[in-house]
C-alpha cells in the first residue's frame, strides 16, 4: 500500500503570505501599479474632462464616459487617452509600492496582536492600517504630487507650452522658497509637501473606508467560491471586492477631492465652505459620477493585480524551496 502511494509535497501553510518581506511585497505592488496605471489611464482622462464640463469649462459636449471614449479617439486619436500615462506612472509606482506592503504588513500585525492580546481590536485592523498605511504613502510621495499638480496647472494655464520636467519643477519650488521667504537652504524643503494636508484629508479617508469594506468583502467572495488557492479566484475575488469598495469610498469622499491647484493656496476647510456658499450640496458632490466610475476599476485592478502577483511569487518560492529539497 505505501509503494503504491506517491508521496505529495507538503502544502503551503496558511501564514505562508505573511512570511513575505517587505522588498517582495513592493515589486508585487509595483508591477500592480504599473498595470492600473495603463488599463486606468483612459477613465482619468474621461473624469477630468467630465468634471471640467461640470465646472463650465467645455472641451466638447459629452453625455457620459464612453462618449468621452468615442468622441476623444475619433478626433483626437486613440493614443490620447493614454496621454500622461508617463506622470500617472511616475506616482503611482513609488506610491503603491510603499502603500500596498505597508498596509499588508500593518494589518498582520495587527491582527496578529489583537489575537494574543486584544481580541476587539481585530475588525478594526484594515480601517487602522489602511490609515496608517496611506499617510506614509502621502507623506513620503508629496513632493511627486506636488510636482504633478504644478505641472498640470502650468498646462492649464499655458496652452501649448510645454511643462517643465519634475526635477525641475522642484528646484523651481525650493528655488523660489530660498530666494523670497527662506534664505537658509534647509528651511525651503519643506515647501515640497505644500498640499500635504489637503492630500492627507483626501486620500487617508478613501483608504481607511476602502479597506474596511474590502478586507470583509474579500473573505466572503472567497468563501463562496471556496478556499482553493488558484489565480482565477484571487484575480476575481479580489477584482469584485475592489470594485465594490473603490466605488463607495470614492462616493463617500468626494467632497474632499477637489481642484489641486486650489489646494495649493487653500486648505480643504475653506475650499469646501466656498462651494458650499456658492454651489450648494451639489457643488460639494460635483463629479461624483466619473469619480466613482474611475475608482471602482481602479482599485478592483491594483489590488487583484498586487494579490495575483504575490500568489505567483510565492508558488514560484514554494517550487523551488521542493525543487531544493529534492535534489
Amino acid at each position: 500500500m505505501d509503494a503504491e502511494r506517491a508521496p505529495e509535497p507538503p502544502p503551503p501553510p496558511a501564514a505562508a503570505e505573511r512570511e513575505m518581506g517587505f522588498a517582495e511585497r513592493a515589486v508585487a505592488a509595483s508591477g500592480a501599479a504599473v498595470v492600473s496605471a495603463v488599463l486606468v489611464n483612459p477613465l482619468d482622462v474621461a473624469k477630468t474632462r467630465l468634471q471640467a464640463q461640470a465646472a463650465g469649462v467645455v472641451y466638447n459636449p459629452y453625455r457620459g464616459t464612453m462618449d468621452v471614449f468615442h468622441k476623444v479617439t475619433r478626433q483626437e486619436g486613440i493614443f490620447r487617452l493614454w496621454r500622461g500615462t508617463a506622470a500617472s506612472l511616475a506616482l503611482a509606482v513609488p506610491t503603491v509600492g510603499i502603500y500596498l506592503p505597508s498596509y499588508d504588513l500593518l494589518r498582520n500585525w495587527i491582527e496578529e496582536y489583537s489575537d494574543h492580546s486584544f481580541p476587539k481590536l481585530r475588525p478594526y485592523a484594515p480601517l487602522i492600517a489602511g490609515s496608517v498605511a496611506r499617510s506614509l504613502a502621502c507623506i513620503t510621495c508629496s513632493p511627486i504630487e506636488l510636482a504633478r499638480t504644478r505641472m498640470q496647472a502650468f498646462k492649464g494655464s499655458n496652452i501649448g507650452g510645454k511643462p517643465p520636467g519634475m526635477w525641475k519643477t522642484l528646484l523651481g519650488v525650493l528655488s523660489l522658497g530660498q530666494s523670497i521667504n527662506h534664505p537658509e537652504n534647509f528651511r525651503s524643503y519643506h515647501l515640497l509637501w505644500t498640499g500635504l494636508g489637503a492630500q492627507l484629508a483626501r486620500d487617508v479617508p478613501f483608504s481607511a473606508i476602502c479597506w474596511t469594506v474590502l478586507e470583509p468583502t474579500r473573505r466572503h467572495l472567497i468563501g463562496v467560491v471556496g478556499e482553493q488557492s488558484n489565480a482565477a479566484v484571487i484575480l476575481g475575488a479580489n477584482f469584485s471586492a475592489g470594485f465594490i469598495a473603490g466605488v463607495i469610498s470614492a462616493g463617500a469622499t468626494c467632497p474632499l477631492d477637489k481642484d489641486p491647484a486650489r489646494v495649493l493656496h487653500m486648505n480643504t476647510r475653506r475650499i469646501l465652505q466656498e462651494v458650499w456658499s456658492k454651489e450648494g450640496i451639489n457643488g460639494i458632490f460635483r463629479g461624483v459620477g466619473p469619480r466613482m466610475a474611475r475608482a471602482g476599476p481602479s482599485v478592483g485592478i491594483v489590488v487583484s493585480s498586487y494579490e495575483v502577483v504575490k500568489h505567483i511569487m510565492h508558488r514560484k518560492h514554494i517550487e523551488l524551496t521542493l525543487q531544493t529539497h529534492q535534489t
